[in-house]
């Protein structure tokens, strides 16, 4: 059983080191490259396989570039979502904000987006890039995402960019979720899902739990969470699929080092990138 509190501080180390990178860019030059520790979910860029080419040019040409430069995710859940003008949108792990921005400008002036996410470095980064972009509708929060501090059915959409994936309690976000969602609200997440067998080992790795790999949900026990949550409407639908050596992760690439080639192999195809769709009856 890995222990969750020493989860969530190898989380907090890494995506803080992250948006350091971009707040203090000459001390961060001292660190290793960003396919290393101090990134998250993969490298950001357009060369990795998890968190690369999410975005078209239309919708990120106009948001400040250190909001682009932590796009750590591996989706698009303001494109799932269909957000509407006069919405209330929560970011659950909300990072450097480019999901929180982008959905900001599609609920409009009479809407709302709340960011939530537990790393001071990122909420510092993320009310930068708020103000620089013009943002007047956005607030950021810190929490964590299993204790989520709105009150009860106070949200239309909740969105989520590969964060849930990294909480050792997803049953508590999700219902945490479920709380805070309008009668009828939506939850439209981008999430690393798996589907096969993925060795004990691996799962026991902190290093690869905030890589968003270890942690991941198996795609019918996301399902079965989701409608116990009370959720309906529920689907999972793979948008990406990862072969392992892909990844631009050093923990994972080390791991695998050690791994005969037939248990390397079993590993191609079992993790992917999905959107993972509910709705809140009512």
């Amino acid at each position: 059983m890995t222990d969750s509190s020493e989860v969530r501080a190898a989380v907090r180390d890494r995506y803080a080191k992250a948006a350091l990178r971009v707040l203090q860019p000459l001390a961060s030059e001292r660190d290793a490259g960003c396919c290393g520790s101090q990134c998250g979910c993969g490298c950001g860029d357009a060369a990795d396989a998890i968190t690369g080419n999410l975005y078209t040019t239309a919708e990120i040409d106009d948001l400040p570039a250190e909001a682009v430069a932590v796009s750590l995710g591996c989706g698009n859940p303001t494109a799932l979502a269909a957000l509407n003008p006069g919405e209330v949108v929560l970011d659950l792990g909300s990072g450097g904000g480019i999901d929180v921005l982008l959905s900001a400008k599609r609920v409009g002036p009479t809407g709302k987006v709340y960011g939530l996410d537990m790393t001071d470095e990122m909420l510092a980064l993320a009310r930068q890039n708020a103000a620089r972009a013009g943002a007047t509708n956005v607030e950021f929060l810190k929490g964590q995402i299993e204790d989520i501090p709105l009150p009860d059915q106070s949200v239309d959409v909740v969105i989520s960019n590969c964060v849930i994936n990294l909480s050792t309690d997803k049953g508590k976000v999700l219902r945490e979720a479920f709380r805070v969602l309008k009668p009828g609200g939506r939850l439209a997440v981008s999430d690393i899902v798996i589907e096969g067998p993925v060795p004990a080992d691996l799962r026991r790795q902190v290093d690869l739990w905030d890589g968003c790999l270890a942690g991941a949900l198996e795609r019918s026990e996301y399902l079965t969470l989701l409608e116990q949550t009370g959720f309906a409407d529920v689907s999972i639908t793979p948008t990406r699929y990862y072969q392992p050596s892909e990844i631009q992760d050093e923990h994972l690439t080390a791991w695998l080092a050690m791994q005969m080639s037939d248990e390397r192999e079993q590993l191609d195809q079992v993790f992917f990138g999905a959107f993972v769709r509910a709705r809140k009856p009512g």
